[in-house]
């Protein structure tokens, strides 16, 4: 392979991930539009497409692989393409947790919520934006970004605390709200997952330009 054509390879993954990123953002907010319009078919086909998410994954990490060990890139360019084998590995969980309220949705079926959805809508909206910016700070090799995105997992803990404690109480007033109200808390979980799935692509930007591992907002308890 020549080096125009190895470059082209590298930037062709890049772009791939990209791809991913959107699909998996993509997915994350239909399946919080799905919960909040109560639309089972949007739910389902959530549901049908993570199939593709979970191709798309394999299908990059061959490349790298195969990048790996055939072109034996030096320093930069494999801190890039083990970072994205790492990347791409959250990027699929994300989309798990989209299929997961996804299911939830379903689950629920034509119930009526037991409570008024608030701080869930509010979580996925942090999730989307803090995903996308780490997207453009994985492009960009911003590692200033990518520490920032890390610390506001903190605001999206709060808000599944916050949602956590309303629930335990919707239930502890009313038990026959308990199945309602467990269906919600799972879907604020996989939220609570997805802000911690993009610290962990954050924390990979920073390896991939600095060569250095670096835990950041390290959990308090």
């Amino acid at each position: 392979m020549t080096r125009e054509a190895y470059h082209k390879s590298l930037k062709d993954v890049q772009d791939e991930v990209l791809k991913m990123a959107d699909m998996v953002g993509k997915a994350l907010k239909d399946s919080m539009e799905a919960l909040k319009q109560r639309d089972l078919e949007v739910s389902k086909r959530i549901i049908e497409n993570d199939v593709l998410i979970n191709r798309i994954r394999f299908d990059i990490e061959d490349k790298c692989l195969l990048l790996i060990a055939t072109q034996q890139p030096m320093a930069v360019d494999l801190r890039m393409l083990a970072a994205v084998i790492n990347i791409i590995t959250d990027l699929e969980r994300i989309g798990d947790h989209a299929e997961g309220i996804a299911k939830i949705n379903i689950s629920i079926g034509t119930e009526p919520m037991v409570k008024p959805l608030v701080d869930i809508p509010r979580m996925a909206e942090k999730g989307i934006s803090m995903l996308d910016r780490c997207m453009k700070a994985f492009v960009n090799r911003d590692i200033e970004a990518a520490r920032a995105i890390c610390n506001e997992d903190d605001e999206v803990d709060a808000l599944y605390d916050q949602t956590y404690r309303e629930l335990l109480l919707v239930m502890i007033e009313n038990p026959r709200t308990i199945q309602g109200a467990t269906y919600l808390i799972w879907a604020a979980h996989n939220l609570e997952r997805t802000a911690d799935r993009v610290t962990n692509i954050a924390e990979r930007i920073v390896f991939m330009v600095t060569g250095k591992m670096e835990e950041m907002n390290v959990s308090k308890y």
